[in-house]
C-alpha cells in the first residue's frame, strides 16, 4: 500500500459526514466499505433500479459509485474544511457487469494540493467471484470549503 501523508487527522469522519449528504448514494443504494489514506471503497446492491434493458448495471450506476469513490479518495489526504470536486474522468467498461453487488475502489496515483490524479475499477462480485468490469482514471480539484 502507497504511504500517503495525511492532512485531516479526521478524514474518515469527513468522508463518512460527506458521504451521507449524497442523495444519488442513498437512491443507488451505495455504502461506505473501506476508508484509508488515499482508498475509498464503495459497493452498490443489485436492484432493478440501477440497471439497464439488458439487467446488467448501468454504465452510469457504475460511473456513480467509481466516481465518489475516487473524490473521496482523494478527499482523505486532503486538509480540513476542503472539498473535492470532480474535473475530469475517462471509463473503460470492460465487461459487463452482473451480479449481487459491485464494489468501486477509488485510490490516489498522484495527490496534490489543488489537483489529484486518482484511478478507480468496479468488479462485479457473483457467486463468491470477482470480475472487473470498469477502469477508470479521475483527476479531482481541491478547494476550500464554502
Amino acid at each position: 500500500m502507497d504511504e500517503f501523508r495525511v492532512s485531516n487527522p479526521d478524514f474518515i469522519h469527513t468522508v463518512q459526514q460527506s458521504f451521507s449528504k449524497q442523495g444519488l448514494m442513498r437512491y443507488l443504494g451505495a455504502t461506505i466499505d473501506v476508508i484509508e489514506p488515499g482508498h475509498v471503497s464503495i459497493s452498490m446492491p443489485f436492484s432493478d433500479d440501477v440497471t439497464q434493458q439488458h439487467d446488467y448495471y448501468h454504465a452510469g450506476s457504475l460511473t456513480s459509485i467509481v466516481d465518489s469513490a475516487c473524490g473521496y479518495a482523494a478527499l482523505t489526504l486532503m486538509p480540513p474544511n476542503t472539498e473535492v470536486l470532480t474535473i475530469e474522468f475517462k471509463v473503460n467498461f470492460v465487461s459487463p457487469a452482473i451480479g449481487a453487488r459491485v464494489v468501486a475502489h477509488g485510490r490516489v496515483v498522484k495527490p496534490g494540493s489543488i489537483v489529484t490524479v486518482c484511478q478507480g475499477e468496479v468488479v462485479a462480485i457473483k457467486d463468491g467471484g470477482e470480475k472487473i468490469c470498469a477502469i477508470m482514471q479521475a483527476t479531482m480539484l481541491s478547494r476550500p470549503m464554502k
